[in-house]
């Protein structure tokens, strides 16, 4: 499906009517509802449908809900591929794919054997005292005000922090990687999205070009001088869908979690009071809520004919593999929509199989640190009173702002 398409797609003829039903998960849609207030009725229906409009607002796609369905649709990589779902390059008449995200095996194993050395445990923990050092810098200058607007005052602007130190660029372009951020993932409008990619592009080329002249100990200067597959260099487009990667994983999907996770705390003063008076246990309250409010609709396209639950996903046709309806699945979880942090995780928010998020090590150090440094610093906090929090529900499941006041 082209995103140049503004007219609705008709369901296809081989989709089953009684197979289409509602879903509220749209792109340019938001609820002021618990934007996950609406799964347990998903899970009341069929394991397998067809949801309208559910593809950048104009095309439908099937929708597993089961935590195994999932599973198995992300590790059958010879029926499910990656590649085009991210078409961010079609909107400026190019030709690259973010690497390695939207590639499939074999050559998504071959840029994955490049890439995993360089966010291993080991190395993301060299990134803690720099992790730590934002965390705090931004919570100190926060905590005596009594109240703040938490993802603009925090959750975006932590993780781009921690972004820009990886990749070797300046500091001061947080406020414009914010804007930037806000086009690419929270637009509806294809202008829009256009222009802010066409933007974060042309910005990371020129930094590349700098690197080739001023190597530096960064990400830019290993994917412009050190990566190579198979004794290749990066051609420009791998070049540039390996720092269009690093944008798009870097940023928003940790602010977003701690968006989730900060809005759980503020409306269950138990759980926010249990992790403060057992700070050893902050990891582990963020694998439950990881798993709980998990943000990601991730996309499927079905590249060879197969049957799920009797019915044919034909090849051509679009998956929409919503975690957070794994996540919740009650065949899966006791009492799914129960907040247990005595739980065993195996959640699939960071997905599963060959496309396993790469920067999970960091994602995971994210979180903790920010969750111990506002803990730590800030006292018991809650949603403002009076303040209806307003949800993205997709490209990512998010609050617009949270504010909170202590």
């Amino acid at each position: 499906m082209s995103l140049s398409s503004t007219a609705l797609e008709p369901v296809p003829e081989h989709v089953p009517p009684e197979l289409v039903r509602p879903f509220p998960y749209i792109l340019g849609e938001t609820t002021t509802e618990n934007p996950y207030s609406f799964v347990a009725d998903i899970h009341k229906g069929p394991p397998l449908f067809w949801a309208e409009r559910v593809v950048n607002g104009i095309s439908g796609a099937w929708v597993p809900r089961r935590d195994e369905d999932l599973r198995n649709i992300f590790m059958s990589v010879e029926h499910f591929s990656n590649r085009g779902l991210a078409p961010f390059a079609e909107l400026l008449g190019e030709t690259w794919e973010l690497v390695p995200a939207m590639y499939d095996p074999p050559r998504q194993t071959d840029y994955r054997r490049l890439l995993n050395p360089l966010f291993t445990p080991t190395k993301m923990a060299e990134l803690d005292g720099k992790v730590r050092h934002y965390a705090r810098e931004l919570v100190a200058g926060l905590k005596d005000r009594g109240e703040c607007l938490f993802m603009k005052d925090f959750a975006f602007e932590f993780p781009i922090k921690v972004f820009l130190e990886l990749m070797g660029l300046p500091q001061d372009k947080v406020a414009t990687f914010l804007e930037w951020e806000h086009g690419l993932l929270h637009e509806a409008d294809l202008e829009k999205i256009k222009q802010a990619t066409r933007e974060v592009n042309a910005y990371l080329r020129e930094q590349c070009d700098e690197r080739r002249n001023n190597p530096r100990d960064d990400l830019l200067t290993f994917g412009v001088r050190d990566a190579q597959i198979n004794g290749e260099p990066f051609s420009a487009d791998e070049l540039t869908g390996f720092c269009f990667n690093l944008f798009i994983g870097g940023l928003d999907t940790v602010s977003t979690n701690m968006g989730l996770q900060f809005r759980h705390l503020a409306e269950n003063p138990d759980h926010q009071q249990y992790l403060r008076q057992n700070p050893d246990k902050i990891g582990q309250g963020i694998e439950e809520l990881l798993r709980a409010y998990s943000p990601i609709l991730n996309r499927r396209l079905c590249i060879k004919d197969t049957i799920l639950h009797g019915v044919t996903i034909k090849k051509g046709d679009m998956l929409m593999v919503p975690t957070f309806l794994a996540n919740r699945d009650p065949e899966a979880y006791d009492n799914p929509e129960q907040i247990r942090f005595d739980r065993k995780p195996r959640h699939l928010t960071f997905a599963t199989g060959p496309h396993l998020c790469l920067g999970i090590h960091l994602a995971r150090r994210e979180l903790r640190i920010a969750m111990e440094e506002f803990l730590n610093q800030v006292p018991p906090f809650r949603i403002a009173p009076g303040a209806v929090i307003e949800s993205y529900l997709q490209g990512v499941i998010s609050p617009v702002e949270l504010p909170l006041v202590w």
